[in-house]
């Protein structure tokens, strides 16, 4: 029972890192809509990447703070990640994320489509190269500064949501800069918003594999 507990409690963890990574970030998006623009999208991409780096520090000494199913599935690869907690993670970082839209929903409204990961005029090809290149930017700097050893201890949270935070700015308006098929998953579940999907879970989970490759390749001192 003693090894057991752990384990779950880690799962736990991962669930309500994502609800408020998702409370959050996709709140942050309805305010902006009913507010008319106060947050503006600089801001919007302020608490993705703020609420990103606080979730690292708050519970990445009990989960590693995942929070990102492509993220559980790069560290697996990487080696740094046992395959039998790969699903327990995934699963409830996916409830964490529908929990937070669904709150969202009854509490705010159907608003900016509960901040909905959409791709600009329909374009899914652009979005699916886009995603792919976003997600391995993002899972390189997580796994320079946060999994890596010999990265300065301490910096990853800053690091990490720097780059949620300024990938958000500037390619928001095109993709939505999901990077996360959790983020993408919650909104679309709870509004029913399933067209692009599957570019959403395809991109961030080839990206992030891609970064896993060329990391790697780069540093094959890794350790």
């Amino acid at each position: 029972m003693t090894k057991i507990t752990p384990y779950w409690r880690e799962s736990l963890t991962e669930g309500l890192g994502t609800f408020i990574l998702v409370f959050a970030g996709t709140g942050a998006v309805m305010v902006n809509d009913i507010t008319g623009g106060t947050l503006t999208h600089l801001g919007v991409s302020f608490v993705f990447g703020a609420v990103v780096a606080a979730m690292i520090y708050a519970t990445g000494h009990i989960s590693e703070a995942h929070i990102n199913p492509a993220v559980t599935l790069g560290f697996w690869t990487m080696g740094s990640f046992p395959g039998k907690k790969v699903l327990p993670y995934v699963i409830s970082q996916c409830l964490g994320a529908i929990a937070a839209s669904c709150v969202l929903r009854y509490t705010i409204g159907l608003v900016a489509d509960l901040g909905a990961t959409q791709p600009l005029n329909g374009n899914a090809m652009q979005s699916l190269v886009l995603e792919t290149i976003l997600t391995f930017i993002l899972m390189f700097v997580i796994l320079g500064s946060g999994l890596d050893r010999r990265a300065h201890p301490g910096f990853a949270g800053v690091a990490i949501g720097l780059t949620v935070g300024l990938e958000a700015a500037f390619m928001g308006p095109i993709t939505g800069a999901s990077m996360n098929p959790a983020r993408s998953l919650g909104p679309a579940f709870v509004s029913g918003l399933w067209d692009y999907q599957g570019i959403y879970w395809i991109a961030p989970i080839v990206g992030a594999q891609l970064a896993v490759i060329v990391y790697r390749t780069l540093s094959p001192k890794y350790d």
